[in-house]
């Protein structure tokens, strides 16, 4: 028995040996994209999900390499899928309880209004639900960190990982473009510092723009801007499970494929889970900023491996009108939240 129950763990320690071996080259080529991305963007404010993106179409030759090719599929799927679970984290209940009820309506309307928005208006931008859900969803929620999620659970055909770099691409320009304008229009519409960090942070898309666009106000701001972006963050899980729902009920399925959407992806029960973890436990900083940084590592490798799975030429076919959708997406979300802050929320918070 001893002999049996010790020839079984050598042959799983060298089955894990033989799996590390193959992913690595592929994985070791996302982290160097990652970490060079990082870099330049510390050192020249570019914004670094874009950076890895860009940089890995540009060596998209690697994936047909028989080295990395097991790696960088690894890294595009499962390190992105555990970089959303780890965002959890970065939640907690006492966050939302802090912003208050009319604000925590607004965002949650202005966040399923633009998704609505988007699946009703993508036949007149000749799309379909897909691509209508994916960028819906990350202009609404958190930007190329949604993106990503959602793709992640929607039925694959052979534009999947176009529509997915297109989105990313998108919604990360047209995030910093809002960083450098959103300020300017909060002061020439009179928002006060608080009102300022609302407005940034529930229609800025990625948190890193949300943050330099909130503390370029005021400090006040920048803190109020990313409570609310965390709260954006927050709805991914319900959405995302709600899509689920969605897509098995009408028996959705790929291109040419046979499989159902999964019931319950383990990235969302993680990141539920965590947030309310979150919410109950005290957890030490370090756990929570630790976390923090490794889920953002994690999703910039995998954004990395999507680039590098991503052939240039494929991206001309998404269009001019994938673009002309996007914009209208994010000037909707825009004018919902600055509507809600003009006219709904005074009457509701008692401010002038």
């Amino acid at each position: 028995m001893e002999q049996t129950a010790e020839l079984r763990l050598s042959e799983k320690v060298r089955a894990l040996k033989e799996k590390g071996q193959l992913l690595l080259p592929g994985l070791l080529v996302a982290a160097v994209i990652a970490l060079a991305s990082q870099f330049i963007a510390e050192h020249y404010g570019a914004p670094a999900m874009l950076l890895a993106l860009l940089i890995g179409i540009a060596l998209n030759f690697l994936s047909e390499d028989a080295q990395c090719k097991a790696g960088i599929a690894f890294g595009a799927k499962k390190m992105l899928r555990f970089g959303v679970a780890l965002m959890g984290l970065r939640i907690s209940f006492d966050m939302v309880a802090a912003l208050g009820l009319p604000v925590v309506a607004l965002v949650v309307s202005g966040t399923f209004l633009t998704i609505g928005f988007g699946l009703v208006f993508a036949r007149f931008f000749g799309f379909r639900m897909r691509f209508a859900f994916l960028s819906a969803g990350s202009v609404a929620i958190c930007g190329a960190s949604a993106a990503m999620a959602i793709a992640a659970i929607l039925p694959k055909d052979e534009r999947s990982e176009d529509r997915l770099v297109f989105t990313v691409v998108g919604v990360t320009i047209l995030s910093t473009v809002a960083m450098i304008l959103y300020p300017i229009l909060s002061q020439s519409l009179g928002f006060t510092d608080r009102m300022a960090g609302i407005y940034l942070g529930a229609t800025i898309h990625d948190v890193a723009q949300v943050v330099g666009a909130g503390f370029s106000v005021s400090e006040e701001a920048g803190e109020t801007a990313t409570l609310v972006k965390l709260l954006r963050v927050a709805m991914l899980a319900p959405i995302v499970l709600f899509a689920l729902l969605v897509l098995r009920l009408s028996n959705v399925k790929a291109d040419g494929g046979s499989d159902s959407p999964p019931l319950i992806p383990f990235f969302v029960v993680g990141f539920v889970g965590l947030a309310t973890l979150n919410s109950f436990v005290n957890l030490p900083s370090i756990i929570t900023e630790s976390s923090a940084s490794i889920s953002r590592w994690l999703l910039l490798l995998a954004i990395a491996a999507v680039g590098l799975k991503t052939v240039p030429k494929d991206l001309m076919k998404v269009g001019k009108s994938a673009a002309a959708f996007l914009i209208a997406q994010t000037v909707f979300l825009a004018a919902v939240i600055g509507i809600g802050l003009l006219v709904v929320l005074p009457p509701l918070t008692g401010t002038p």
